[in-house]
């Protein structure tokens, strides 16, 4: 730009307008110091602006329906539950049955009589005794062979040896006989008791024939299976849904010219015609007031048309529903018609015939007496008995030892019981005793003595019983239901269920918006008053090396040579940059200007 070329290529060397002219009126007179009118540009501030290319507007955003696969178990067979049965339980039985009553048998034990010899007195006797030997019989009976008893840990007794008078032969009588005198006497004798006969009259039986129980009745289940009949049915494979279609809305695109920064004046030197009259060509440079016009940029908007038809506006797009209907198919499947039974059958009892001896009448006896017998016997009876003379002898007396306790054993009971066994023995009936000094004179007489009388021994005939086995009905048959046993059956059908339906949502977009950056004019330019500047005389390399750094620092681009100390093209140009920058007057490195810089 060469707004004031002219003036700067004269800044440190003081050309400036009226340099060589007379000073005009007003112009500061301080020796020592320079002035110089400058330029001061035209101040602008930048204006940062928003226009709106596209209006606050929203947008649909279709959420689809959701559909999603689904695998349902359905009934292809009702469950039937079948029946489990458990058959009649039976157990073996054995019991003792009868097969004779119990009785009694009698048998006739007939009177028992013994030859006898007896001392039949002839002639009896003084002091003389006969002795009737005792009489024995055979017994068979069972006895105890060995008590119960208590078994005794023994702890001996003690003994000490003592001894003692004692008697070795007691003191007697002796007798002297005086015969006894008899007379003969007739008498009748028993040779035989009397007694009586018994005859056995048996016991009388019969036969029974009975029914007896071999097996309990029961009940047999048959199983009776379900049966089934097939049913058809329409089931829906895929919800019905909303679909929703969307288009973007339809735009066109206008433009629009906006004014960036308006028309403004510039001051130009420019030179004088060719008619000037001085010989320096600077002295015919005049200025001028150059008109700037403004500055445009262009701007694209979009504007909405609308949408096609079916469709409806959502913000800046176009929806359209389309509802989509539910599907069907059909099925079939079987389904319990008659659940599974049972059908019962009874099945009887079971018998047997069975023969047995049943007591009628029981065993008897009949009884005949039959006398005593006799017979005619003379003998001696006594007149006057014997007589005796007693002479006592006294006892004789001798010595002996025997054992004294001193302590009595002692023993640990041990109970063990008694043993026993069947034996015989000889029983006696006792005998008496007759003292003869002088016997008496007998006869013999055999006869027949009743010793038993006839009798019946009752034997016990115990009743008689045979083992039989029968079945005894334990449990009768159950029928159980058994549901897994028939379970139902599933075929997978696979369908589409609606999980969510379709909707629309607006999100809302905001305006749209372009940043444009204006010049505005605050202050217009033209050239200053008198201000004061760096005489030539102090412009030092010193203050041209702070005024490089001061411009670096402040990130101006003093060129590639930096700081050289010489105020080159690229130094002289970032001069005048920050002075324009920082509303500065341009072309002068006035004091202001190095204030600004923070240069002293």
């Amino acid at each position: 730009m060469r707004t004031i070329k002219t003036l700067f290529l004269g800044v440190f060397t003081f050309f400036v307008l009226g340099l060589s002219a007379q000073p005009e009126a007003g112009m500061p007179s301080v020796p020592g110091k320079c002035y110089a009118k400058c330029e001061i540009s035209d101040q602008y501030e930048t204006v940062t602006e928003k226009i709106m290319t596209r209006a606050a507007s929203s947008r649909a955003e279709i959420t689809g329906a959701k559909i999603e696969t689904m695998t349902e178990r359905l009934l292809k067979r009702e469950a039937a539950g079948s029946v489990s049965v458990s058959g009649a339980k039976f157990e073996k039985v054995s019991q003792q049955v009868l097969t004779r009553e119990a009785s009694s048998a009698l048998t006739v034990v007939p009177a028992k009589f013994t030859s006898t010899t007896q001392q039949l007195v002839s002639k009896e006797a003084g002091t003389t005794l006969s002795v009737a030997a005792a009489k024995a019989e055979t017994v068979t009976e069972q006895v105890m062979v060995k008590d119960a008893y208590t078994e005794i840990k023994v702890i001996p007794a003690r003994f000490e040896t003592v001894t003692e008078e004692v008697v070795l032969e007691n003191a007697y009588e002796t007798v002297t006989v005086v015969p006894a005198k008899y007379e003969t006497m007739t008498e009748q004798v028993l040779v035989r008791d009397a007694y009586t006969t018994l005859s056995v009259v048996p016991a009388k039986y019969e036969t029974v024939t009975e029914q007896v129980l071999v097996k309990d009745a029961y009940t047999t289940l048959t199983t009776v299976p379900a049966t089934y009949e097939t049913v058809t049915e329409e089931i829906k494979i895929a919800d019905a849904y909303t679909r929703i279609e969307k288009v973007a809305m339809q735009f066109e695109t206008t433009t629009e010219r906006v004014e960036t920064a308006p028309a403004s004046t510039k001051w130009e030197k420019k030179r004088a015609d060719k008619n000037c009259l001085s010989a320096n060509p600077d002295d015919c440079m005049v200025w001028c007031l150059v008109e700037i016009p403004a500055s445009y940029t262009t701007i694209t908007k979009k504007i909405a048309k609308g949408c096609a038809a079916g469709y409806e506006a959502s913000g800046d797009d176009c929806i359209k529903t389309i509802e989509v209907p539910a599907q069907y198919t059909k099925r079939t499947y079987e389904k319990t018609k008659t659940p599974a039974s049972t059908t019962s059958v009874t099945v009887p009892a079971k018998y047997e015939s069975r023969s047995y001896q049943k007591l009628v009448s029981a065993a008897t006896t009949t009884t005949v007496s039959v006398p005593a017998k006799y017979e005619t016997r003379s003998y001696q009876k006594l007149v006057s008995p014997a007589t005796t003379s007693k002479v006592s002898v006294p006892a004789k007396m001798g010595k002996r030892s025997y054992q004294k306790l001193i302590s009595p054993a002692t023993t640990e009971v041990v109970n063990v019981p008694a043993k026993y066994e069947t034996r015989s023995y000889k029983k006696y009936t006792s005998g008496s005793a007759i003292s003869t000094d002088v016997p008496a004179q007998y006869v013999t007489v055999k006869y027949e003595k009743l010793e038993s009388p006839a009798t019946t021994s009752s034997v016990a005939s115990a009743a008689q019983y045979g083992t039989r086995t029968y079945e005894k009905l334990v449990s009768d048959a159950v029928a159980t239901p058994v549901a897994a046993s028939s379970a139902s059956t599933y075929e997978t059908v696979t369908m589409r269920k609606l999980a969510a339906p379709a909707s629309v949502s607006k999100i809302e977009s905001a305006a749209e918006y372009t940043t444009i950056t204006k010049r505005k004019l605050v202050k217009a330019g033209g050239f200053s008053e008198w201000r004061e500047i760096v005489c030539d005389t102090d412009v030092t390399t010193d203050l041209i090396r702070r005024v490089q750094r001061a411009l670096k620092e402040k990130g101006y681009d003093i060129g590639p040579a930096g700081e050289d100390n010489i105020i080159g093209v690229d130094t002289k140009a970032a001069l005048r940059k920050y002075q324009k920058d920082n509303n500065l007057p341009v072309g002068n490195l006035d004091f202001e200007t190095l204030k600004s810089l923070g240069v002293k």
